[in-house]
């Protein structure tokens, strides 16, 4: 299976540190926010990476190369402007083959144990969903008991930024800028996007806050972390 990292926005909200800096360029405990996810992503066998970039996407090819040095194969999606989360797929599709796929922000952090799922069956979509952190209590989706994501349940929780995605889900969608959501409510409509709820460590690095709040925690778990 193919994996997909999302490193194509602007980082707003990390200004003036992404004014020079592709936000997932950005160091915690010295390794910068994608090498990370590179590192565990290999680590659970996902050895084939297409990385999208727009805002200074050269640096994080000069940075990463081919991958050789993570034992990956890292191929890029350069976007002139950035496309959005669909958008951004949507081009990269040649490169993802046929069938079903991982796509991971580069803007995260997690303990989440990528190699389970390998085996996960997969309709139109798979949303990985944590906890509500302090800065999004509102949560995004539900999870009803057959584990199909949904849209109305009361309690709401979190999408990760991880997910898997069938290439039928972006099928009838034309090249160009669009968002995600868009096309997972449809999916959710249709009862074809399961999810689950990972209980373990996650971040959305949003802000310079929460970057220096990752560097502490990798730094007071060293050398355990992936």
């Amino acid at each position: 299976m193919k994996a997909m990292i999302l490193a194509a926005g602007r980082g707003e909200r990390m200004r003036p540190l992404t004014d020079h800096t592709p936000k997932p360029l950005l160091a915690a405990a010295g390794k910068a926010l994608i090498e990370h996810n590179i590192e565990q992503l290999v680590a659970a066998g996902f050895n084939d990476i297409i990385i999208n970039h727009a805002h200074l996407g050269q640096q994080l090819e000069q940075r990463l190369g081919d991958g050789r040095q993570f034992n990956a194969n890292i191929r890029y999606s350069p976007e002139t402007t950035a496309l959005e989360t669909a958008g951004g797929i949507i081009k990269a599709l040649p490169l993802l083959c046929d069938d079903v796929f991982l796509v991971v922000n580069g803007d995260i952090a997690t303990d989440f144990p990528f190699a389970t799922l390998k085996n996960q069956p997969v309709n139109l979509a798979h949303l990985v969903l944590v906890e509500n952190p302090d800065h999004h209590p509102q949560g995004d989706f539900g999870l009803d008991s057959a584990g199909f994501v949904t849209e109305t349940d009361t309690k709401k929780f979190t999408f990760s930024g991880i997910g898997l995605y069938h290439p039928n889900l972006f099928r009838q969608v034309p090249a160009g800028i669009h968002k995600l959501l868009p096309l997972l409510l449809k999916g959710i409509a249709s009862r074809e996007v399961s999810g689950q709820v990972h209980p373990g460590f996650w971040m959305d690095i949003g802000t310079p806050q929460r970057l220096q709040e990752l560097d502490l925690y990798y730094s007071q778990r060293r050398p355990h972390h992936a």
